[in-house]
């Protein structure tokens, strides 16, 4: 049997066929060379057209990852980055709705240096093949304020995080295991165990912690040092 199409879905068929053509020519002609992009034309590259590379953006830096399509195309672990610029969902772990979004608002100044150090993995680990117009580079490719002050925040987390490393070397931590049956306890091979605040924390994070670091005995009147509950004064092994 002789099956005939219509002349409507034989031209439907071809001008899809054409865009993608067209799609593939246009991306291969700008690959020797960086090119501004639109989110209506960074979504085409979302890996569902197997005759078309995949793309993604993060912090406005368009990336083509077909290398990794296992990971990034339809079904892959990574395939809601791909065709966006979804820089928040690389720190907040929220790859539905709302979280695949390229706005880094309220984001602390550590979470603002994990994103910008994912941005330096791609520039290691694929290739660069442009720059998304919008919330990260203007009309002409250049960097907006935004971008700055994600640029300028995570470098001043990454001075404060030197800094704390710095400070917590200077104690040492204190030794800690736990089991399903037993719980967990910490320990001290020499001094006594204590819960310390991290001085950076806040600035990091925008939350306070504590440590559990190593005191001599003449330190343990040292003020903001805390105890555990349960655990006695000089006891070297405290539960937790």
């Amino acid at each position: 049997m002789i099956r005939v199409f219509s002349p409507s879905l034989m031209a439907s068929v071809l001008a899809v066929a054409l865009i993608a053509l067209l799609l593939g020519l246009s991306y291969k002609q700008s690959q020797s060379q960086s090119r501004l992009w639109t989110n209506e034309e960074l979504a085409m590259y979302n890996g569902t057209d197997d005759g078309l590379p995949i793309l993604l953006g993060i912090l406005g830096s368009v990336f083509d990852v077909t290398k990794g399509r296992s990971h990034y195309g339809p079904g892959g672990g990574y395939s809601h980055f791909a065709g966006r610029d979804a820089s928040r969902a690389f720190v907040s772990g929220n790859f539905t709705g709302d979280g695949l979004t390229d706005s880094l608002r309220g984001l602390s100044s550590i979470e603002m240096k994990s994103v910008v150090d994912w941005r330096n993995f791609y520039f290691r680990s694929y290739k660069h093949v442009g720059k998304l117009v919008g919330r990260y580079y203007d009309e002409s490719g250049n960097p907006t304020n935004s971008l700055k002050g994600v640029e300028a925040k995570a470098a001043r987390g990454a001075q404060l995080l030197e800094k704390q490393k710095y400070e917590d070397a200077k104690l040492p931590n204190c030794n800690s295991k736990w089991s399903q049956q037993e719980g967990g306890e910490v320990w001290c091979d020499e001094g006594y165990p204590r819960l310390v605040q991290r001085p950076f924390e806040m600035a990091l994070t925008g939350k306070t912690s504590m440590r559990c670091a190593c005191f001599k005995e003449e330190e343990l009147s040292r003020a903001g040092l805390e105890m555990y509950k349960g655990c006695d004064y000089l006891s070297k092994v405290c539960p937790v």
